[in-house]
């Protein structure tokens, strides 16, 4: 009987670990009036966000996380790294000319997040 409880138990265990780590869904945020606003806290809150091809968009960051880690944020496919100051709010304007997905991260690449360009 020790057995099965045991046995029960673990694979309820690995269920509810793969449930955590990969059944979560991407939630992706869209532009209101080609501006979008991310909250800087222990990561990026929204960490993807939609925004349309051809159309200048602003990334308005806002930073409450004092964290070092947390204070650069960098867009390697739109060559852009800015500082951001705690408890303020920074403005990224990008134009993207082509669809695709593209990563963004802090300055030491820790956390992560992804703009995602449609038609």
């Amino acid at each position: 009987m020790d057995k099965i409880i045991v046995t029960v138990g673990g694979l309820l265990l690995i269920a509810f670990i793969y449930w955590f780590f990969f059944g979560k869904k991407e939630v992706a945020m869209e532009t209101k009036d080609g501006k979008v606003e991310i909250l800087v806290d222990g990561g990026y809150k929204p960490d993807t966000i939609q925004i349309p091809k051809g159309k200048p968009t602003t990334i308005e960051f806002f930073r409450k996380d004092p964290s070092s880690c947390l204070e650069e944020v960098v867009l390697s496919d739109f060559k852009i790294r800015k500082f951001l100051p705690l408890n303020q709010k920074t403005e990224i304007t990008i134009t993207p000319n082509k669809v695709g997905t593209f990563p963004f991260s802090c300055g030491m690449n820790m956390f992560h997040g992804k703009v995602v360009v449609r038609d």
